[in-house]
């Protein structure tokens, strides 16, 4: 097991604001990804009061590697998680939200009917912007297009990996079909904000990174993100090697020349970390 290296050590904050979000999720029976995905930047992100709020239940329906969600079979839709989902939001007087769901295949439509409740809900009775990030729907473009038609302003699907790594990674993915739900979602609503994420450290290869980058810049995609793989509890998938922070910083410069308008790209960087703060570069740029 390779020793985690010193960057990734810092103090887990905990303040009024982090007991209000936890206390609030727990009230309204709402799930994040945050806490499902063991995600490393909890506390941080809980102490600025912000959450990526994770809808359609905390079971999934595939069995990614790098991924910490339980597999399994999901529980009936909850037709009553838009408004608490929506309620959330108002308490935490949130700018910005991040939705995300997780994988539904046991449902037609994959999930985005529900989804688009959910958006629906939180535009008709707040003002925030919304970015969301979905499955990959089967590679169902109807579903794709009821989302995007929806009104968020981020779409956001992670490729997760490079193309070579798709079956070890997430066997149940593919990278073409994942391509094609970006270029399809920008196709619909040329005006919205493509985004997609990947993460480092499971053995790519420098070629197979740059092309993952010039194809999501060639469907469209205006922002990436880029952060370091860390083996979940349980996971067999194990960390290859650790990319230091200046390789990062490289890759980050490297996406930018390509013409990204927006790059986060460092160990820590998860899809939706600081995207509230991303979202307004996005929108004075």
């Amino acid at each position: 097991m390779k020793t985690l290296p010193s960057w990734f050590k810092k103090k887990v904050p905990s303040n009024a604001r982090y007991e209000k979000v936890v206390n609030l999720l727990n009230d309204l029976e709402l799930t994040t990804v945050c806490k499902e995905a063991k995600c490393p930047n909890v506390g941080e992100c809980y102490s600025r009061g912000t959450a990526t709020f994770m809808i359609l239940g905390d079971v999934c329906t595939r069995n990614c590697r790098f991924c910490a969600i339980t597999l399994g079979k999901p529980r009936k839709v909850d037709s009553d998680e838009p408004r608490r989902l929506r309620q959330a939001i108002q308490h935490l007087e949130l700018d910005h939200v991040v939705i995300t769901m997780v994988t539904r295949d046991d449902l037609k439509d994959g999930g985005s009917g529900h989804f688009v409740n959910v958006i629906r809900e939180v535009k008709e009775h707040t003002n925030v912007t919304i970015e969301v990030l979905t499955s990959d729907f089967r590679g169902r473009r109807e579903s794709v297009e009821e989302v995007v038609c929806a009104g968020p302003d981020v779409f956001n699907h992670n490729m997760e990996t490079t193309e070579s790594l798709h079956k070890k990674v997430r066997p149940m993915m593919a990278y073409d079909r994942s391509l094609d739900v970006l270029e399809h979602a920008k196709k619909v609503r040329p005006e919205i904000i493509l985004k997609s994420g990947f993460m480092l450290g499971l053995g790519e290869e420098k070629e197979e990174i740059e092309r993952l980058l010039k194809d999501l810049r060639k469907v469209g995609c205006e922002f990436v993100t880029i952060g370091q793989y860390l083996r979940p509890p349980g996971s067999t998938l194990k960390v290859e090697n650790f990319v230091s922070p200046q390789e990062f910083k490289e890759w980050g410069t490297y996406a930018k020349e390509l013409g990204f308008r927006l790059v986060e790209s460092s160990p820590l960087v998860r899809s939706s970390y600081k995207a509230d703060q991303a979202m307004l570069h996005m929108s004075m740029s």
